[in-house]
């Protein structure tokens, strides 16, 4: 009969190399449903051949993993075949994953550890004990139990050491700095964080630069770690080197993958994540065989690359490229989604369990494409692309709710920032509000508690100022514990408006300077700096500081231009007539106030075409978001659980995105020198 199997065999080769996958499946299957009697080890490699073509080429995972269960009984009678049960474990608990069975999965690799410690120390054993490591760090942190996912990576740390392999030990390492950073963050951590920081830079440094150069995928991911680490703790001007150096490697890796494919050398190696089919050079392997992992595919991680320039370059006023990245990321993501059977139609209950998670990565990667367009249109005042983007983001996150759960309280800050910008700031405040109580960020409810104060201040009556007041003291007093500069960047921001009502104008000044401080040096965050040059020149104005003022205003007005940010340009005009008024120049006094004109026409269009639009009262409406989750615990446990190889935790958009209206500065520019005294709203 073993020659029976091997003409089967060698039937299956010749169809499988002319893509006839139908029939390559059958082939095998003749031999699994043979009434005929085939020796275990021949059932047991045809089992195992068929399982990895069902996970490559279908959805198929159950019926791979009876294959694979099958073929695990059937080696229990076979006392060495190392190899084969290193296969069949590895693949099965694959399955088990996927299906989101953890119990049997951890159940198995605990198996698979147990035989490679009682199997000849070699090194394959040894390579599949970081395997099945790997494996199981995932698994546990799918339950939630980090500190002993950490202790099984750091036992695939010390096995790479032991064979002297750096790539694993890298491999490991990141993997310890990713679960440190993105998952086990607070203040009693923070320690640890930086120093598994450390290690992945010690390790990645005694790597030769010849075996460096070839590990693309940890290169990609060490450094969008240390990227989420700068975030983290607002250390923007370093973190922007780490965004470079990644933004050439994908340039370059594109440029060597255009040349090979025009060589014809695209040879296909499937994915067991979302079973979509990618040729080998879209794949980024974070590991050697018999790891071959990913962090994430190719297109996702070259999408993550550009939001990071995007994210970083938005701030600085680099809207052409930003544009340009938006533009192209969107397109690619949704071209994934389309691979994965998202199409428009497609809502959360469809999905394939096997599915959801790459769904997930591709869904929250185009939320934050969509919230930086939204913050450039809104600088911009394009107000109508605005609420094209906030739309689609609540289209997406209607048909998507449980995997797009953490994006509400963004859709509702955003809300916020596209009411304030068209001067409803009544409205804004509300959604700033919800977005707060949405929110388990602390950074988010302090961002959108002082975002809302300013709103409160627009509103300029009593009440409003009292409820301003009411958010932003408890926050002020509490500013010492923040972790971020951005957050008392907008602190700051805030309470100096708040001490301007008070008509305390000197320690408002001493504020906004520090705040001022941060936007510039920390920051570097171009819309923030101008807003706050415009209110500190309007401060100088008032105390009668004109040499100040003119110097403070003119740079102010310098950078909204650059930004094409119309209503700070008008506040900053207006504040400059009065400058001119206040020293007798007639003629720059005529010649600014005209061009501010210009600039109120300009914006009075762009509102009118914004008001006019069937979404404006749909997006300033004081009404959350109503969807119906879908409430199935296996997609809930598939999102949070991989978060070991996918937790986008990107901070939310540096900066206040909205500058200050039209209408404050004649609110700011009633303040005089007759009425300093203190009061209390």
């Amino acid at each position: 009969m073993e020659a029976v199997a091997e003409g089967l065999w060698g039937l299956a080769d010749y169809h499988e190399k002319k893509g006839e996958i139908g029939k390559t499946v059958k082939c095998l299957e003749a031999i699994c449903q043979s009434h005929a009697s085939f020796l275990p080890i021949v059932e047991v490699k045809t089992r195992l051949r068929l399982a990895t073509l069902l996970l490559r080429h279908s959805h198929n995972v159950n019926h791979a993993k009876s294959h694979l269960e099958r073929s695990q009984l059937l080696l229990n009678s076979i006392p060495s075949c190392f190899d084969l049960k290193y296969r069949t474990y590895s693949l099965l608990s694959q399955c088990y994953h996927l299906v989101g069975a953890i119990p049997p999965q951890k159940q198995i690799l605990y198996k698979a550890l147990h035989l490679t410690s009682a199997a000849a120390p070699d090194v394959s054993a040894k390579l599949w004990c970081c395997n099945f490591n790997s494996q199981l760090a995932n698994a546990l942190i799918i339950e939630g139990d980090y500190q002993n996912s950490i202790s099984t990576l750091e036992s695939g740390y010390a096995i790479a050491t032991q064979i002297c392999y750096p790539e694993l030990q890298m491999f490991f390492v990141a993997s310890i700095l990713h679960v440190r950073l993105l998952m086990q963050w607070d203040d009693q951590t923070a320690n640890e964080v930086e120093l598994a920081l450390q290690r992945c830079d010690q390790v990645w440094e005694t790597m030769p630069s010849d075996r460096r150069a070839n590990c693309l995928g940890l290169l990609f991911y060490n450094e969008l770690l240390h990227i989420f680490y700068r975030l983290r703790v607002s250390d923007y001007k370093n973190a922007v080197k780490h965004v470079d150096k990644l933004d050439a490697a994908m340039k370059q890796d594109s440029k060597n993958v255009h040349q090979q494919t025009s060589t014809g050398n695209d040879s296909l190696e499937p994915t067991y994540f979302g079973n979509v089919q990618r040729a080998l050079k879209d794949k980024l392997f974070l590991a050697p065989p018999p790891i071959n992992g990913e962090w994430l595919p190719k297109s996702a991680v070259y999408a993550l690359v550009d939001l990071m320039v995007i994210i970083f370059g938005r701030p600085k006023g680099n809207f052409k490229e930003c544009d340009k990245r938006i533009q192209s990321g969107i397109h690619i993501i949704k071209e994934e989604l389309v691979k994965l059977g998202i199409t428009d139609d497609v809502r959360e209950v469809d999905l394939k369990h096997s599915a959801i998670w790459m769904a997930g990565v591709y869904l929250m990667l185009l939320m934050q494409f969509l919230e930086n367009k939204v913050a450039v249109e809104l600088t911009r005042s394009e107000f109508l692309q605005a609420q094209e983007a906030l739309v689609q983001m609540k289209n997406w996150f209607i048909r998507f709710p449980t995997i797009l759960q953490a994006c509400e309280s963004i859709f509702e800050m955003l809300r916020g920032q596209y009411s304030h910008s068209v001067g409803c700031y009544n409205e804004a405040a509300y959604h700033y509000v919800e977005a707060a109580k949405i929110t388990e960020s602390k950074s988010m409810q302090i961002m959108c508690q002082a975002y809302a104060a300013i709103s409160y201040f627009c509103v300029g009556d009593a009440e409003s100022s009292s409820q301003a007041l009411d958010l932003i003291g408890p926050v002020y007093r509490l500013k010492d514990s923040f972790v971020g500069v951005r957050e008392e960047a907008s602190i700051l921001f805030a309470y100096g408006l708040l001490l301007m009502k008070q008509q305390d104008l000197q320690e408002a000044r001493n504020r906004l300077a520090k705040g001022l401080q941060l936007a510039h040096v920390q920051m570097g965050n171009l819309q923030l700096v101008s807003q706050y040059l415009t209110i500190l020149g309007n401060l100088a104005l008032v105390l009668h500081d004109t040499g100040q003022a003119r110097e403070i205003l003119r740079s102010s007005l310098t950078l909204a231009k650059k930004l094409g940010d119309i209503p700070t340009q008008i506040w900053v005009l207006s504040v400059l007539t009065g400058l001119f008024q206040q020293l007798g120049e007639r003629g720059n006094e005529m010649e600014n106030d005209e061009y501010r004109r210009k600039k109120i026409d300009d914006l009075q269009s762009k509102l009118a075409d914004a008001r006019s639009s069937i979404y404006h009262i749909e997006l300033i409406d004081k009404v959350k978001l109503q969807v119906q989750q879908y409430n199935e615990i296996d997609m809930k446990r598939t999102m949070a659980g991989e978060s070991m190889r996918v937790n986008l935790d990107i901070p939310e958009s540096v900066g206040l995105s909205t500058p200050m209206p039209v209408q404050s500065s004649s609110r700011l520019l009633d303040l005089d020198t007759g009425r300093r005294g203190k009061r209390k709203l």
